[in-house]
This record gives structure tokens, sequence and C-alpha cells, in this order.
């Protein structure tokens, strides 16, 4: 099996100032891709334990990417560590000169003198394009391995990894095969009561059942080789029937814009009103292309009182839609003490139902984003002609209409 490794280099990457995208975008870019990655590590800005992370990785890794450090200042090492680790001098690259010369020229600035030194790669290098910033890319062959070292920015990297380092192993191994993965994201029910009733799922040779928390949601996978597809896709269908109404879309995407397709297919309009929220929902929402009109975003506080709570937002949900001609509206309330209500206005009827939300272990951006999904799952379940209001598990419900 082919072994893909990464290696992120900088010293905010590993005292985690910021946050590394880059190896999260590569890992999920080369499982598409047929070339999972086996690992990955972080290394500071430290020439010597650059060089010495390259040699070690060189002897155990077929392929390795390198992330970062090819800038135009003196931190920046990645070229010069290459160039030790490979036993070689560095060399300005002439074209790589013209080429940022031009880069600058086009937006009417000066090239720095430092930016030579983004041109300079070792001696034994081939050098790789980077058609959208400064710093040129490049591969080595050190022991067994082939070493593609990339830019930081995420914008120049991933271009980089698309266009010049994927089609380069592509062509070096081309028996390889992305493999097949059927998934579905679920809210609603937690992750051990899933793994349950799936765990004991009789599973082809190769195909693996995975599991992705990413709270409040929660992916499930049936992920294996090609050969295997009439199988997995049987097995899949098991994997549906767990899941059930819980459900909120298959393959790739977000409930968002799931919802937008089926609004804009419908000729549906949503208005929205938001207090807990403070706006997340709308925004989400907007970002998906829903089809909204206008709607309104309160305050925390000055919310009636639990018990009249869920009375005033199925009146203030009603009221939105026939002020603002949506045939929809969702409203979140307040947090009154430890209860909050949530409701939804349709052509149908107004539902809505009342949460003892006492989850003070979460913080209030992922009880923000929950409440914004339970909204949503709402909206969703109306759509598919069953009651908007479902038994969450988790929830502590005290009323429901």
């Amino acid at each position: 099996m082919l072994r893909v490794e990464m290696l992120s280099t900088g010293d905010e990457v590993l005292h985690g100032q910021i946050v590394d995208t880059n190896s999260a975008w590569l890992a999920n870019y080369l499982f598409e891709q047929g070339l999972p990655m086996t690992s990955r590590e972080t290394v500071g800005d430290s020439l010597e334990a650059l060089v010495a992370v390259l040699e070690e990785r060189s002897h155990i890794a077929d392929v390795l990417i390198v992330n970062g450090g090819l800038g135009p200042t003196t931190d920046d090492l990645s070229a010069l560590a290459a160039a030790k680790a490979c036993g070689v001098e560095l060399v300005e690259n002439a074209g790589w000169i013209e080429t940022m010369q031009a880069f600058f020229n086009e937006r009417g600035r000066p090239m720095a003198e430092s930016n030579r030194k983004q041109a300079q790669i070792p001696a034994n290098a081939e050098l790789l394009d980077n058609p959208v910033g400064t710093a040129c890319g490049f591969s080595v062959k050190l022991n067994r391995c082939q070493i593609f070292f990339t830019p930081g920015v995420p914008s120049e990297f991933k271009v980089m990894v698309e266009q010049q380092i994927v089609p380069r192993l592509h062509k070096q191994f081309p028996a390889l095969e992305a493999p097949l993965c059927l998934r579905l994201t679920t809210f609603g029910r937690g992750e051990s009561d899933l793994a349950t009733e799936l765990d004991t799922l009789e599973l082809p040779e190769g195909v693996v059942m995975g599991y992705r928390s990413s709270s409040p949601i929660i992916e499930l996978k049936v992920t294996g080789p090609r050969s295997q597809e009439v199988a997995m896709h049987k097995a899949f269908e098991r994997v549906r029937e767990v899941a059930g109404e819980s459900t909120i879309f298959e393959g790739l995407g977000s409930l968002p814009d799931r919802l937008a397709e089926r609004l804009l297919a419908q000729d549906l309009r949503l208005a929205v009103s938001e207090s807990f929220t403070g706006g997340l929902l709308n925004w989400r929402l907007q970002s998906a292309g829903v089809p909204l009109v206008n709607g309104e975003l309160l305050p925390q506080g000055g919310e009636a009182s639990p018990e009249k709570s869920l009375e005033c937002l199925l009146a203030r949900a009603q009221n939105l839609a026939e002020t603002t001609g949506a045939q929809l509206a969702l409203a979140i309330g307040a947090l009154s003490g430890d209860q909050l209500s949530l409701a939804l206005h349709t052509p149908s009827g107004t539902s809505g139902l009342t949460i003892r939300y006492t989850a003070t272990r979460h913080g209030l951006a992922l009880r923000q984003e929950t409440m914004a999904m339970v909204a949503m799952d709402m909206l969703r379940r109306y759509l598919n002609g069953w009651e908007p209001v479902a038994d969450y598990p988790w929830l502590d419900r005290v009323a429901k209409v």
C-alpha cells in the first residue's frame, strides 16, 4: 500500500496560533483521489529539526507533502532544509525570477530584493508552478520518498496540489483508484445510539463502517474498494434503515443547501425570527441561497415566562408569515430561565416546542448551532410531510404543540 504523508511546518502551526486547515483539506482531497493519507506531522521553524524529519520520513514514506516555509523571510527554511537533506546547494531559478517580476509588474508594485529567496531551490529539484502566488513549489527524490514542497497560503497550496502534485502521482501510480464512500448525515440521535445498531452490520471484505461526529451532526460512512460496490450498496440500505428520519441528507453538502433546493423548487419563501441564536440561523440559510423574506433579530431577554413563551412564539411566527407574505416562518425565542422555545408556521398550521436546556457544559456557540439545527430540522420534516416536531432523546422537551 502506498504510504502518503504530510508535514506541516511553522512555529505558528506547531504552537496552535493558527488553525491548520490545509492538513484537513489535503486529507479529504487525497482520499477522494485514491491516495489516502497515512499520517501527518508538524515541525517548527528549526533548520535542524526540519532536516532531521525529512531524512527520517524519506526512509518510511513513499510520498511526503511538505507545507509551508517557502516565503521570503528568514524563518522560511523549507528549501534550505531540503537542500541540506539531499546534500546539494540551493540554486536560483532564473525562470522563476522572471515569473515573480511579471507578477509584481502586473500589480504595479516593485519586487523586493527579499523575494529572490523564493526562487532558490535545491539543485536537484523539479520546480512546481504556482499560478496564484510568488512562492514556487518544488519536488525532490530522497531515498525511497518523493517529496513535494508547497506554500502555506491555502489558496496557493490547493492549486498546487490539484494542478501539480496529484496529476504527477496519478501518472506515477496509475493503478490507484479512489475508494467508494457511501455517506449520510444525521441529526437528532447520539453516536452511541446509532453504533449500537450498526456495529453488528456484516460488511464485505475490505469495507469499513465509519462515524464522524461534528456536534450537533453525525456522519455515517461505508467505505471500501469499488470492486465491492454492489455489496456496499446492500449494506448501506441497512444504514439508511437505522438512521431513519434522523437522516438530514445523503452524500456531500449541508442541510441549508438541501433546504434551499427544495424551497426554490416549490416556490416557497421563508421568514425568520431569532433571539437566542443571534442571527446564526438567518446567516446559515442566506449563505445557502434559501429564499428568505424580511425577518427580525430580537435581543436576548425580555421574553415571557417559560409557561407563556411558547404561546407567544407561535403567535410571533404566524404574524411574521402574515406580515411578510411568506408561506413559512421559523422563530427561535430567547432563553427564559433554562427553557427555550421554537416555532414553525406553515400553511397547514403552526407547530412548536419548548425544551429545558441544561447542557451547561456546552459553550454558547455550540448551543446556538444546535438550536439553529433544530429549527432547520423542523422545516425539513415539514417538507417531508412529517410532523415538524421530532422527539430528540438528548433534549429535555417540556412542551409541544
